[in-house]
């Protein structure tokens, strides 16, 4: 098992032992995130499910992510970040009970910038009923690397949110 598995392993059992559900909203990580998950055995007892947002229209007709906000900041912005981790709460709503949890990357990659966000700039989130964090990384390398690390910073920030309430 790689080093990000056991990490999305030991979130994962976290969450089940306190009966809690999962969801993703993924950007710039592309599913890569809930892939580090869903590789994990047993994880269906906590994973309900992902959006891969990768196209910014996507972050408001599948999230939730206000169409003005996203005009007036664009795709990566601490707030998008947290209205996705929201939004993945409620896409992954069985009947009308949101994910507990929501965990949401949107970053830029690279190789060029392709707006205002500079490369290697990237937000995690991470919400559930009583709050939404949100961490700001600079990361290097290149594309395959920075989306790597953002894999990682997300893992980490839901590990920070789990071991806060055990």
């Amino acid at each position: 098992m790689t080093r990000e598995h056991r990490g999305a392993a030991e979130v994962l059992a976290a969450l089940e032992r306190q009966g809690e559900t999962l969801a993703f909203a993924e950007s710039l990580t592309g599913g890569m995130l809930c892939d580090a998950f869903v590789s994990v055995p047993g994880a269906s007892a906590v994973v309900r499910g992902a959006v891969v947002a990768y196209a910014t229209p996507l972050k408001a007709s599948l999230l939730g992510v206000p169409q003005a906000l996203l005009v007036r900041h664009g795709a990566v912005h601490p707030e998008v970040a947290s209205r996705m981790a929201e939004g993945a709460r409620t896409a992954a709503s069985v009947g009308d009970e949101p994910a507990d949890v929501g965990v949401a990357t949107t970053g830029e990659a690279g190789p060029d910038a392709s707006g205002a966000a500079p490369v290697g700039l990237v937000y995690v989130a991470v919400a559930d009923a009583r709050r939404t964090l949100v961490r700001e990384h600079r990361f290097s390398g290149d594309r395959a690397a920075i989306r790597a690390q953002a894999v990682d910073a997300a893992i980490e920030l839901l590990a920070e949110r789990v071991g806060s309430r055990e």
